[in-house]
Parts: structure tokens; sequence; C-alpha cells
């Protein structure tokens, strides 16, 4: 190795290593981070926005409008690019960088990757205390950038410049780990950045990294085979990990080979193409009633790249308490949950291993039939309840007129609410890998801000899609500005507000526990004594989008046409029905905790109801 070295400041260092960076997708070589989203302040706009200046061609900086906003785009950049590339987000000492918490939280329940770069308060503490600083009378190392630690896989203070040297490529491998993968965060006091180190060059010397794929266990794979083969109704689930280990063709060959039903997660939408035979639909507590049906007379079931999160197992309610579970994931800790028999390694090589100890073997017919059986009723059912002028405008019929119009390649981001749930249980999945519904920390928010992230990846790879965001105007009026950063960087959004009057998914929620209409519809909020409506045509028209209301289906199919045709992003808005809208079928049990005593009888007979139903509910075995 060279010992020559160069001097840089802490923050050149980081810049000048992250800009080295290459990663090898499918024999191309490409450049690992994809740059970063930044709002400066004190504490990063000195010596970090410094070394950034260095680096704009090849490291790209745009400019957030809310650091909360710019997490959940780097969030969104890093699962279209399937975890294989990730963003960094900079954010000033203090607020700035308190604002990036729940983005922190969802990379992290969602095992996604994304570098934090944020100030920290002075390492020698002569100016304490500082603008923003949080002062611990009897721990004066304790900052807020220490609430982090909960919510990334690798967390470092940096309080030497050559501690850099080993914290750069810890973080980095943390987040390209599929066992691991998770945000990374790098506390970087303002005196701290300045300093400058004699770092060896060979530091900042150009690498490629690959993703690990870690083969299974033999023993796990025969001993999961063999339960398999035995299985007279098995079904396989696939979750997200299927399309981060890229191994959608495996889960598909795997199924054919052997016939077995497949139903889908939320992260796991778009495994299959809604006409795929054996696809049997979605999952869970905002599912299909095909796949719930499935799942529940399963007697093995095989879970490929899934938490297991409660909506996709309908809070241990979804199976039968005798079906045996398989989980083959990248992660120890997700293989062995509820007693599965772990196959921990990647899922293609897993599903390869698997497949080849099973040779021979097919699921019987009667099962095969049974589920696609399930899955032509759901399908006349999902075509009845999209169908425009059944009701009152709702969700699913939004859904079904932008599934009729958009492309292939076209992809749906929606995130919190009732949306969904919806989209969930209504999308009809024209290609594979097309449709972000961000579930696993279900947070409001992330639906215009993602859109911007996935449509600055798509933009990159294929430029000829379109990225459409559902979204709420409960989400909408939380965080709209990166309409703003859509317009501003030229990524064209088409988003759809369709708006119930407030927070309609948890009103119902509310009902269905016997509760009456209370503080969440604008109608039903007792400080607001004159509701209006919002003008979110306006609203989005000032940002710089098109923007225009639609009536009902038919006017709704005319604007997204206009949408799909246009190159600047546009805003479509529509007012759905707070209570007759919702999808009323496809839905598992899901625990939710409810008063054991109450002066209402209609909530304590939903309180009895619930606790009856808990007796289905498996307990870990």
């Amino acid at each position: 190795m060279s010992s020559e070295t160069i001097r840089l400041t802490t923050a050149q260092a980081i810049i000048r290593y992250l800009n080295a960076q290459f990663i090898e997708i499918d024999g191309t070589r490409q450049r690992l981070c994809g740059g970063g989203f930044g709002i400066f302040g004190h504490g990063n706009v000195t010596c970090l926005g410094e070394a950034l200046y260095d680096h704009r061609e090849t490291l790209p900086l745009y400019r957030g409008q809310n650091e909360q906003s710019m997490g959940f785009a780097a969030a969104a950049y890093a699962k279209y690019h399937l975890r294989q590339r990730f963003m960094f987000c900079t954010a000033s000492a203090g607020p700035g960088t308190a604002n990036l918490l729940t983005a922190a939280a969802l990379a992290h329940t969602n095992r996604l990757p994304m570098l934090m770069l944020c100030g920290d308060t002075f390492l020698t503490r002569l100016p304490d205390p500082v603008l923003q600083q949080i002062e611990h009378f009897g721990n004066p190392a304790l900052g807020l950038n220490d609430a982090f630690r909960a919510v990334s896989r690798y967390w470092d203070r940096i309080t030497h410049p050559a501690q850099v040297i080993q914290s750069l490529p810890a973080a980095l491998a943390t987040m390209l780990d599929p066992a691991d993968c998770g945000p990374a965060f790098l506390a970087l006091p303002q005196d701290v950045q300045g300093w400058a180190y004699d770092y060896p060059t060979a530091l900042f010397a150009e690498r490629t990294h690959r993703i690990r794929r870690q083969a299974p266990d033999t023993g796990e794979v025969a001993e999961a085979a063999a339960l398999l083969k035995g299985a007279k109704r098995p079904v396989i689930i696939a979750g997200g990990g299927v399309q981060y280990s890229r191994a959608v063709a495996e889960l598909t060959g795997f199924a054919e080979a052997h016939d077995i039903p497949v139903i889908e997660t939320i992260a796991g939408r778009a495994n299959l193409l809604d006409s795929h035979p054996l696809n049997i639909g979605p999952v869970g507590v905002t599912g299909s009633d095909s796949a719930n049906a499935v799942a529940e007379a399963a007697d093995v079931i095989l879970s490929v790249g899934s938490r297991l999160q409660d909506f996709t197992t309908g809070s241990w309610t979804a199976f039968a308490k005798d079906a045996r579970i398989i989980s083959l994931n990248a992660a120890r800790h997700d293989a062995g949950k509820h007693m599965s028999l772990p196959v921990v390694g990647d899922a293609r090589l897993g599903l390869q291993a698997l497949g080849a100890a099973m040779a021979g073997y097919r699921a019987p017919g009667d099962w095969v039939g049974f589920a696609r059986d399930e899955r032509k009723k759901w399908a006349a059912y999902v075509a009845e309840n999209i169908r425009p002028g059944n009701r009152p405008n709702s969700y699913a019929q939004a859904i079904g007129v932008v599934n009729a119009l958009c492309d292939p390649r076209d992809r749906v981001v929606t995130a919190a609410g009732g949306l969904p749930a919806e989209v969930t249980a209504n999308w009809r999945t024209l290609d594979i890998g097309t449709v972000d519904v961000e579930f696993g920390f279900s947070c409001m928010g992330y639906e215009i801000a993602g859109g911007w992230g996935a449509r600055i990846a798509q933009s990159e790879a294929e430029p000829e899609a379109d990225t459409i965001v559902f979204v709420g105007d409960g989400s909408y009026l939380l965080m709209n500005s990166d309409i703003y950063s859509s317009v501003l960087t030229g990524k064209k959004l088409i988003v759809l507000v369709l708006d119930n009057g407030g927070f309609a998914v948890i009103n119902k929620l509310q009902n269905n526990t016997g509760n009456e209409s209370f503080n969440n519809l604008f109608s039903d909020a007792p400080t607001i004594p004159e509701p209006f409506a919002v003008d979110f045509v306006s609203h989005a028209a000032a940002m710089g989008a098109d923007a225009v209301c639609a009536a009902n289906a038919d006017e709704l199919a005319e604007a997204f046409k206009a949408a799909k045709a246009s190159d600047k992003t546009s805003v479509i808005v529509m007012d759905v029905d707070a209570y007759e809208g919702w999808t009323a079928q496809g839905h598992a049990w899901w625990e939710v905790g409810t008063p054991e005593v109450s002066a209402h009888e209609t909530v304590r007979e939903k309180h009895r109801e619930i606790e009856g139903d808990r007796a289905r509910q498996r307990k870990g075995v």
C-alpha cells in the first residue's frame, strides 16, 4: 500500500471518500452514492458545504425544503435502486438534524440505506452553550444527535479526523449488508469538520463494491425442503426482500416448478404480475379475500424476504395455529420469528437450493385449483370495486382509472392513511417492481417527498416512465413542499390528491371500535367552528405545478391523460367520500387496543368482539 498522504479537512475526506465509491450492478459499474439532499445552516455550511462544492458535478446536491422530506426522498431513492445505491442527507446542528429523526426511523424500519451527515456542537466545548444546543447538566457529552442511536444501524460521532478512516468503510459496509442494511448516522462536530489530517491517499482510491449473497446452510435447506415436500396445502409469502435480492425470476420459477400459490406482502407487491396464474393476491389486514383464504387454509407457509409484520400476519391470526412456517431471509432476526424454521441466506440462492432439494414435488391439484378459484372471485370483486359510478367517488375508483391508463413501467408511490390499503388491494400490477407502498413505518408525508426521490432515481434509469403519487388531503397538508422541489429540479411527478375531508381512515378505525367520530374529520373537530375546504389546486399551482380539479372518474381520466402527455409536474385533485368509499372486503383481523371499561355500550360491545377474536391468535409457536 502506498505511504503517500494528502492533507484534508475531515469534511473534505468524507466527501472525497464517497466520491470514490462505485458498485457493480448486473455487470455495469455505477457510482454508489447518487448524491445527496441538503439544507445548510450552522454546523454544515462552512466545512461540509465547502467540500461538497468541489464535488458538485459527481455528487449532485439537491436543495431540500424540509429535512424530514429529504430523508423520505433518500429512502425512496434507495428503494427504487433495490438498496444497491443510496443518497446522503446533510442537516445543520440542532433542529435541522432533529427534523431527520422520523425519516431515519422510516429507513431503519424498512431496512433502507441512507447516510446522514449532521452537524454537532463543538468538541472543545469552549463556546458552549452554542445556539440550538441541548444541555444535559450531568452529561455534557449527551446531545440531540444521540437520539439517532435508536433509529440507525450504524452510529458514530467523529471526534478526530483520523476516525473517518475506520468509520466511513464501516458505515458503507452496514448500508450494503443484506442482513444489517439500514441508515448510517455520522455526527460531525463543527470544529472537527474543519480540522485537517494527513490521510493516506489509498483511502481515496476508487473501489467497486458488490452486494454479498450469503448461501444458506445445507442442513436448514434440507429440513425446509423435507417439510415442504410433505405439504398438502403449501403457500409462498413473497416479501420485499425478493426484489432486494433481485430474485423475482427465481421466485417465479420456483412457484411454477412446484405449482405453489404465491401471496404478496405490502412491501412485496409487484413481485408477480397481476396476470400470473399463481398470483393469488395480497395477504393480511390490507390484503385480499383470496390470499387470506389460502393463508388460513395452508399447512406449510414459505415466507421469502418478509419481516412478517402484523399487517401481513393479521396480528398472527391469518394462519392456522398448527401451520408450519419456513422463513427464508438474509437477516437471522427475521428468519426466526414466531418459531419459524429458519433458512438464513440470500433469497435467490435459497430458492435455488430449495428447488434443487424439492425436485419432482408439485402441490396437489385440488389445492392449486382452490387458490385459483379464490383469486377469480377476488378479481371479480376488484373489477366491481373500481368501477366508476358504483358509489360516490372513492379511492378505489381513482386507482382503477389510473391503473387502466398508466404505462407498465410507471412507478406508483403512496404511504399512510387509507391509500396503502386501497392501492394494495385494488392495484393490478403491470410490471415487476413498480409499486412503492410505504407501510413499514406507515409514515404520513412520505408520499410526495418519496415520489420526488423515486423520480430522481427513475430519471437516471428509465426516464421515459412516470412517477405517480397517490396522497390524501391529510398527508398533503402535512408535507407538500416537494411539489416545488420537483418543479425546480425538473423531476416530473403526477400527484393525485384525494380529498376526504381529514384523517378519514383513522375516523373509520374510530367508528369500527365503537367510538363516535371525533377530531379526525374537519367536520367532527370540536375546535373548528366553521370548516372550509382547502383550495389544493391553487396551492399546487402556486408552487409551479399544473393543477386541475376532477369532479368524477371521467374528468380524472382526461386530466391524467393530459398529465401523462406533459413534461411538467401535474397535480390532480378529486374529492372522495369519507364513509362509503372504502374497500369493504379483503381484511384480516388486526389487533388494536380497546377500552376494557367504558361508559359507552358501543365501545364495550366492540371490546368484547375484538377480545373474542383473539382466540385465533398464534402465541409465538
